[in-house]
């Protein structure tokens, strides 16, 4: 949907750099944040909180770098807490630090719940009121200030009054925006909107501007987000792709993502088109070395694949069908799966790219393969260079490029001197007329195996040079067997310029990795002389 000329700006504010950090699992360098940040700002996040500049010195050096780089319109917040109970505002270390952190915005996070005062802080709810507005009215004075309201939507359900008392000292004190945060993540939508309408109509007397940020620990923090929108919140805080404590904070790709393609009425990131929503999510993903969440809505791999063959057959004849958008719109694309699912339309939406034609005998004998193949325990969604290949030998287009004659691995020999265990591979393979016979040494017997057949074949083949193995993953097929179980072997390989999937399934592990690494190999020679 296309937004209308009086749509509400809804500002983004991302936390992936200090809430996003407490992710467990999740650790970056200072040279991570400083790239995180570059591409936040490129996108147009409006607010990029780059942490707690007392907590650490990594943090410190974070604000000094920053600093350097050219954000645009984007304005770097340091995120600190209100001032110790007893010490003044001015004398007291966090708030020295968030002034030396010299960012045009800073987040003070502040108590709301009347108990968490009491019992935590161990301070008068006056006393509580009173460490709010003098931090405040402290830091105002320095940058643009964003009060997060700490559990305002349990304090507000403890005590209403109270909580109010607590957004009233911070807005009376200088703060320019309130958060309200549901830090348990445990409130509901409805509850959420009807909160915050009361938040916003309360401080409607202050020039303030409301902002939510959810966790998601019931899995709503994106539907809470929403409906904090649709009552007057213009800030969203949370992080990309939801990173974060306990289940994470609310995914900014999918706020972003709804806010600006679902509601008419609001636009996010000054209405720039969001082409690069995929691309972010997967470079935070990798930078934090994460995995990615395929089923992650928008930007996961599998948003818009389809493996029905009911579902595929519709996806021809009209997409939106089985697609809310168009998946480019944020830089995704649509992907046809084949499986023992399928139908005769997922290989007819491939026939195009695999030149099969409207050839329907053909096209079944594929499927038929697909499907006996799959009851062996192949699966071809990750492993499209096999599929290729597949679909090559079944049309009688296959030209092996050589013929492996004997492999041999020795795995757990170790090197006296150094004391590093390590495999060796002796390959024996057929190119035409001629012998090919060499020897490698690995770290394991799959890069032994991996380092001796491309040795074999460089004087045959030198553009093997070019390929690198980048992933190796194996999965047991049928569990119930035990150590004689199948197992599927999915090697993924890149030559520098474009990176496929191959797949191997035996009751022997390393023949499993050889018949993925022939494949990946044969893969690269098909597409070289293409």
């Amino acid at each position: 949907m296309s937004a209308t000329s009086s749509a509400q700006p809804v500002l983004i504010y991302d936390t992936t750099l200090r809430d996003g950090s407490q992710g467990e699992g999740v650790s970056f360098s200072l040279q991570d944040k400083l790239n995180i940040a570059i591409r936040l700002a490129e996108i147009g996040i409006e607010f990029i909180e780059g942490g707690y500049p007392l907590s650490n010195e990594k943090d410190v050096a974070f604000f000094e770098q920053i600093r350097k780089h050219d954000l645009g319109k984007s304005k770097v917040c340091a995120f600190g807490m209100t001032r110790r109970r007893s010490m003044k505002a001015e004398d007291d270390p966090g708030m020295k630090a968030l002034v030396a952190a010299k960012t045009p915005c800073c987040t003070l996070v502040g108590k709301t719940w009347d108990f968490h005062v009491t019992e935590v802080l161990r301070a008068t709810l006056d006393e509580n009121l009173a460490m709010i507005g003098e931090s405040a009215e402290f830091l105002a004075g320095h940058s643009e200030l964003i009060y997060d309201a700490e559990h305002f939507f349990d304090g507000y359900n403890a005590n209403p009054e109270y909580a109010i008392k607590t957004l009233q000292a911070a807005a009376a004190s200088g703060a320019k925006w309130l958060a309200l945060c549901d830090t348990n993540g445990g409130t509901l939508p409805e509850r959420v909107a009807e909160v915050t309408r009361i938040a916003k109509e309360t401080m409607a007397s202050y020039d303030i501007g409301i902002g939510i940020h959810c966790h998601n620990d019931c899995e709503l923090a994106v539907a809470n987000s929403l409906a904090a929108v649709d009552v007057g919140a213009t800030q969203v805080q949370g992080t990309i792709n939801g990173i974060g404590e306990r289940c994470g904070n609310v995914d900014l790709i999918a706020v972003i993502a709804n806010l600006a393609l679902k509601k008419e009425n609001t636009t996010v990131l000054g209405g720039r088109p969001l082409q690069q929503l995929t691309e972010l999510s997967r470079f935070v993903y990798e930078t934090a070395n994460l995995q990615w969440r395929n089923n992650q809505p928008f930007v996961g791999q599998s948003a818009f694949a389809h493996k029905g063959g009911m579902h595929v057959h519709a996806i021809n004849k009209a997409a939106s069908t089985y697609e809310h958008i168009d998946p480019t719109l944020v830089g995704n694309e649509r992907r046809i799966l084949v499986s023992e699912l399928s139908g005769r339309s997922n290989i007819e939406a491939i026939a195009g790219k695999y030149d099969v034609g409207d050839d329907k005998e053909l096209q079944n004998k594929i499927l038929a393969e697909v499907v006996r193949l799959e009851n062996q325990g192949y699966q071809f969604e990750s492993a499209t260079a096999s599929f290729d290949l597949l679909i090559r030998r079944v049309s009688g287009k296959f030209r092996p490029h050589f013929e492996t004659i004997k492999y041999r691995v020795v795995a757990g020999d170790r090197d006296v001197k150094s004391q590093v265990a390590f495999a060796e591979a002796i390959i024996k393979l057929q190119v035409g007329d001629t012998l090919w016979f060499d020897a490698a040494e690995g770290h394991g017997p799959v890069n032994a195996l991996d380092a001796g057949l491309r040795k074999a074949l460089a004087g045959a083949y030198p553009v093997l040079s070019e390929i690198s193995l980048i992933d190796y993953k194996v999965r047991v097929v049928d569990s119930g067997s035990g150590t004689a179980a199948s197992i599927r072997v999915n090697i993924e390989s890149t030559d520098g310029k474009e990176t496929w999937g191959t797949i191997g399934v035996s009751d022997n592990i390393i023949e499993a990795s050889w018949q993925a690494l022939v494949d990946s190999v044969e893969y690269k020679l098909h597409r070289s002389e293409a």
